[in-house]
């Protein structure tokens, strides 16, 4: 029994040392953190291509200071390393105050009483596509998601408002003051929780094919409005879209259309299928993030059935989330894990730890994905997605225009979609708060971002 319990007590200590000692180190609470940026200067954060995004300038009297070159532009998901730690500095704080420099080189800056150089990290993050995607939301506030669809490479992640990283201390009090409505530290691409409006037609959508095997037999006059009981739902701009079948009411968003789904769908299975989904569930995702919702419980109200159809109501979802989902689609319904992290260099540029793309699990079938993918299609062919149509590839999207408050006017902007080329695709996905139609506001940005993308595909090639 004593071998028996002493060969536990040593696999254990193996298991934490290889396995559970860097999130141990990791903690915010752990005081050792102190000791490691005693001996190390503390590594640099670099874009896929090498690009500086942090670094820690040293000044001849040994000052350190952090640096970040493109200033706002990364802020939210490279973070910041004072004042606490937030984005990238934070899920890779381990690594950057680790430093493989050689022995020689230790017993070296130990005579000279100088610091090793800790590793740094290369990101999957691309330069281009976040500073296009940076400068395409303006001064709106709201966020920007692109995803590399075959490995879950984070491409991009832009939240406005934002701030400045390298002057955080200065800014602190401002920046978390109480009267703060900007809420500029908050990470809208990950944490932000939104009604996602019509883009959560792809979901309801999905669901009516799993219930209904002839979905394409679909048929129904709209009349710009439809009403159940005591409860109205108006089309966008109460438009008339006539007699539809399921291809043109999903192009034209057609709420009327939708919400006569929303009442045919069972209930239970609804739920099942958003909760498989992600809904209401841990996303595979590093960074901190808020968990997206749907509620919607057996014997619901006509009104509760035909505004969660119509992604109103109870649901909210990040756009992270939004972006995964139909990154699901574009992968014939397998969910890569989304991360930031690609690999671990020493100071001399040498690969010392890799991350390899992780594949989730599957969303659903292959048969559903393509389907789903030629219904997005029609959105950008002879929909709400036309702005998009003329870019040379092919793109599959979704608008969504999201009212929040009891005031109707007021509206977020969405779209979600992805390429469909065949070849290295990316999902994107836009919100912009308070803005009002999808069509109008989200598409456009997108479309910047897709044009930056083909284009350093075609120079590529």
């Amino acid at each position: 029994m004593f071998i028996g319990l002493f060969t536990l007590m040593i696999g254990y200590f193996v298991y934490f040392e290889a396995v559970l000692s860097p999130d141990v180190i990791n903690n915010p609470y752990n005081a050792r953190q102190e000791a490691f940026a005693e001996r190390v200067i503390r590594g640099s954060i670099l874009a896929e291509d090498g690009t500086v995004l942090a670094e820690t300038q040293v000044a001849e009297d040994g000052t350190e200071m952090r640096v970040y070159p493109y200033g706002n532009v990364f802020a939210h998901v490279v973070g910041y390393s004072t004042r606490g730690r937030t984005g990238i500095e934070n899920l890779a704080n381990f690594t950057l105050l680790t430093s493989d420099v050689s022995t020689i080189d230790q017993i070296r800056n130990d005579i000279h009483e100088q610091k090793d150089q800790g590793n740094s990290v290369v990101t999957t993050l691309n330069v281009d596509l976040q500073q296009t995607a940076y400068s395409a939301l303006g001064k709106n506030r709201g966020a920007v998601v692109v995803l590399e669809v075959e490995t879950g490479k984070v491409l991009a992640m832009v939240s406005k408002p934002d701030f400045d990283p390298g002057s955080i201390n200065e800014d602190w009090d401002r920046l978390t003051a109480e009267d703060d409505t900007d809420s500029a530290l908050y990470n809208r691409a990950a944490q932000g929780l939104y009604p996602p409006g019509s883009t959560f037609k792809i979901i309801t959508l999905l669901e009516y094919m799993r219930e209904n095997p002839d979905y394409a037999d679909f048929s129904f006059r709209c009349r710009g409005s439809l009403t159940e009981g005591n409860y109205t739902i108006n089309c966008y701009g109460g438009t008339a879209h006539g007699q539809e079948n399921l291809t043109e009411a999903f192009a034209k968003s057609c709420n009327s259309a939708f919400a006569s789904i929303g009442l045919s769908l069972d209930e239970t299975e609804f739920a099942s299928t958003c909760d498989s989904l992600l809904f209401n569930s841990d996303l595979p995702f590093d960074l901190t993030y808020s968990k997206s919702s749907f509620t919607l419980a057996d014997g619901a109200t006509p009104a509760e059935r035909m505004m969660t159809a119509i992604g109103q109501g109870e649901t909210v979802v990040s756009p992270l989330h939004m972006a995964m989902i139909v990154s699901s689609i574009a992968n014939g319904g397998v969910l890569m894990e989304p991360y930031v992290l690609d690999h671990v260099e020493n100071y001399k540029g040498g690969v010392v730890d890799t991350y390899s793309p992780t594949r989730y699990g599957t969303l659903m079938s292959g048969e559903e994905a393509a389907a789903l993918t030629e219904y997005m299609k029609a959105v950008v062919e002879d929909g709400t997605g036309r702005k998009l149509n003329d870019l040379g590839f092919s793109v599959a999207g979704k608008t969504g225009t999201a009212e929040y408050s009891n005031d109707k006017s007021k509206s977020h902007a969405w779209f979600v979609g992805f390429s469909d080329t065949g070849d290295t695709d990316i999902a994107v996905c836009v919100l912009v708060e308070e803005k009002g139609s999808g069509s109008e506001y989200a598409v456009p940005i997108a479309r910047q971002i897709f044009a930056e993308w083909y284009t350093q595909k075609t120079f590529a090639w």
